[in-house]
Order: structure tokens, then sequence, then C-alpha cells
């Protein structure tokens, strides 16, 4: 008689297992689709319905995931979304891509990943095996979902259920490096957890990393990002000494990339963004604490980068000063909103703290991104400026926040009687400009 690891593993093997996806945000939306293309007949399950039903008519709500492809997977019948749970009933497979922002109060918010653990809780079985994908603190998937799982049943894990956790690494725009190509991490509650996830997963994706236990695997994503939150705080504080001592930080940094080893290029900037760096390593910090033992540094590069945005604003009121204007009343064009280039996820972009703090000081902004048309945050609410050349001539100062490739950069320096270039866009261009001030 087979084991259920055995029976899984058959299923995998010949594609007759049924996926589940528990959300379909910019993680579950990519991994459901690589998943379908492999021939698993794969349900995402999404609570907010107008993804749902923009999933099932084909169109794509996720910029690294075209419409025409989901268009296909849907008419084939491999990939379709609900929000329904019971869909959980005749899984064998179940990733959870659930968000797992954090708290006003700096604290994890686990809400995400309690309210899916108490759902698959209601519909677990013998014979599945569930993934974690949702950045979280070390101990995670034990401490918390281990328990939920298990609550109202007697399966055991690692022989009748498996649970092991693997950290989402997308990075949206890139081409490059996508949910297929990415080396990925898993680590599982027991070894036969890790075995079994790490066959499903290497059913669909090019390379899989095993790693000894899910705290590992959970460490493992913490690093990534608190090794890059980190050497951007440093190159951040690097941009402010450098403005101190009359230096070109650009310059420098270039200067110092030409070195073949020991050094890896980071750029300074107007702030962290995104969906991991501003808040995993945090996550890790907050774990610490309650071992009584103070993460260093990432409590000090969390602290540079979040006052980054107050340093642009004051960049943009010193400028307007040496040109006998006041903040309060200026015309102020904000270009670019998106924490990174040629991407439409807003999520922790600097560009919000910016605007906020332009607001409180009485400024009258405008914004331009082609890629976010409306911006809802705290108690106002934006609309990106139609014409960006009449916005540039009309404003007293232009602040480049998110360097998209689509801009016409020497149209905006050609046409601005002020800029604050946050990102070094206008290049070699703007080195000697005196409109022009960088970081």
């Amino acid at each position: 008689m087979k084991t259920y690891q055995e029976d899984l593993q058959d299923k995998f093997q010949n594609r007759s297992a049924k996926i589940v996806i528990l959300g379909l945000g910019y993680v579950g939306l990519p991994l459901a689709t690589l998943f379908a293309e492999s021939g698993f007949d794969v349900t995402g399950v999404e609570p907010v319905l107008s993804k749902v039903e923009s999933i099932n008519r084909g169109e794509s709500y996720i910029q690294d995931i075209p419409s025409e492809k989901i268009k296909e997977l849907i008419q084939s019948g491999k990939l379709k979304a609900t929000n329904d749970f019971s869909a959980l009933k005749e899984a064998d497979g179940v990733s959870i891509c659930v968000p797992t922002p954090l708290r006003k109060t700096g604290d994890p918010d686990l809400s995400f990943i309690l309210v899916a653990t108490d759902e698959l809780a209601k519909y677990i079985h013998p014979g599945m095996v569930i993934v974690l994908e949702s950045t979280t603190y070390p101990g995670t998937t034990r401490e918390i979902l281990l328990p939920k799982l298990t609550e109202n049943s007697e399966l055991e894990v690692g022989e009748e259920f498996f649970l092991a956790f693997s950290p989402e690494r997308v990075d949206p725009g890139r081409e490059d490096w996508t949910t297929y190509n990415t080396p990925k991490v898993i680590g599982g509650i027991t070894a036969a957890c890790s075995e079994i996830a790490s066959f499903w997963y290497g059913q669909a994706l090019e390379t899989v990393v095993p790693v000894s236990s899910a705290e590992s695997a959970e460490m493992a994503k913490l690093l990534e990002n608190t090794f890059r939150m980190i050497n951007i705080g440093l190159v951040n504080e690097m941009a402010i000494m450098c403005d101190r001592l009359g230096l070109d930080v650009w310059e420098i940094i270039d200067a110092a990339a030409t070195k073949p080893f020991g050094y890896m290029k980071f750029t300074p900037g107007p702030g962290l963004g995104g969906h991991c760096i501003p808040i995993d390593p945090l996550y890790l910090s907050w774990k610490l604490k309650a071992l009584n033992y103070t993460a260093r540094f990432i409590d000090l590069a969390s602290e540079i980068n979040t006052e980054m945005p107050r340093y642009v604003v004051k960049k943009v009121q010193d400028a307007l000063n040496e040109q006998q204007k006041p903040l309060k009343g200026s015309k102020i064009l904000i270009i670019g909103t998106a924490y990174k280039p040629d991407v439409d996820d807003i999520r922790e972009s600097p560009s919000l703290d910016i605007i906020g703090l332009l607001r409180q000081k009485g400024a009258d902004l405008d914004y331009h991104d082609p890629y976010i048309p409306t911006i809802s945050h705290d108690d106002w609410t934006l609309e990106s400026l139609n014409d960006i050349d009449e916005g540039v001539q009309n404003a007293d100062c232009v602040v480049i926040v998110t360097d998209h490739s689509t801009y016409d950069y020497e149209g905006i320096l050609n046409n601005a009687s002020l800029i604050i270039d946050t990102r070094n866009a206008l290049g070699n261009a703007g080195r000697d400009d005196p409109r022009v001030v960088r970081l």
C-alpha cells in the first residue's frame, strides 16, 4: 500500500493533482498561471470578488501576466478563480500567497495568514501538501500554522499531510528573472514535508533549493531583503555625508563600482518602497525583540531610509529658497510615484510620504505617472496629470521620484525651472546645470 507521500508524488508527476492557490495577487497569480501552464488543474481562491470576475473573464490585473495567457488558461479549463474556500476539499497541493503587512505600531500583521489558515483547517485531509509563501518571521509555519491545522484533526504532519515554507521571490517588472527561473527555496516541518513540497514545485519551476527546515527557509528570505535594506541605508547615508562634504555621491558610486571584486553597487534614493524591503527586515527585528535582542543594523538602516522622504522635502524647500520662493503655495510636480521604475505598484512608495509632507507644508501638488492614474492615501486623493509637458513648464519645482524609462528626461530638463533629481535620472546632463539639485 502506498504512503500518502508516494501517492502525492505520483499525482504531481502525472499531473492529476489538483492545485489551490490562496490569494491571487503579485505572488499568487504568477504561481497559479505557472502551475496551470505545467498541466495542473489550478483553482485560485481570492476573497476580492472583482479579481475573481476579472480572472474568469480572462483579464489580468497583474502587469507581469498578460491577459492573453489568462484567457488561454481559462478556456483550456486549467485555471479558474473563486471566492469559495470549499475548493480546498479536493486539493492535493495548496499554496498560501496572502499579504503580510506591518501594523502602524511596527508589529507583524498576520491576519491574512490566520484567515487563510482557519479556512484551510476546515478542509484539511490526508494526502495534502501545504506551502506558505507569505513572508514572515522565523517560526511562523511551525508555531502558527501547524497548531491551527492540527487543532481539530488527528492528522500527523510528515505522514498524513505535509507542511512547508517557500519564500516568494517576485520582483515585479523583471523579464530576466521570473517565477519560473528564479531558484525556489523550500523548507518543511519534517524531511518528508521538504521532499514532497520540493517535488511538487519542481514539476513547474526550473530550480528548487531544499533547506533543512521551515525556519531556515523563513530566515533565508529575511536575510535576502535585510541585506538589501541595510546596503540601501548605507548608500543613502553616504549621499547625506557627500552632500555635507560638497561631493558628488553619484560620481563616487560609479568610481567605486569599477572595482571588480569586494564591492556591490547600490544607489541612493528618496526612500524604500515595495512589498518586501521596507517590511521584511522589521519582521525579523520584531521577532528578535521577543528574544531580548536588538537588531541594531536593521533598526539603524530603517531609521535612515525612513527619513529620506523628509530629506527630499528639505532639498525642495532649500532649492526654492535659493530662488526666493516659499514652499508654501509653490507649484510642485512629482514625476513618478510607483515604488520602482516601469511598474504599476505603489505599495510603500516613498512618493506617498513626499507628497504628504509637501501637502502639509502648503505646497500646491501635482503628479504624473503613466502607470498610476490615481492615488488615494490617508486623507487625500490625486489624479495623474494628462499633459506632463505643460505640468513641467508650470511647476516651480519638479521632483523626480521614480525614474520610469518612458520619460523624456531631456525634455524635462529643457522645460523645468528647477529640478530635484532623487534618482540621477538626468545623468551627466544635469550634473553642472544650476537648475538641477541631486541627492
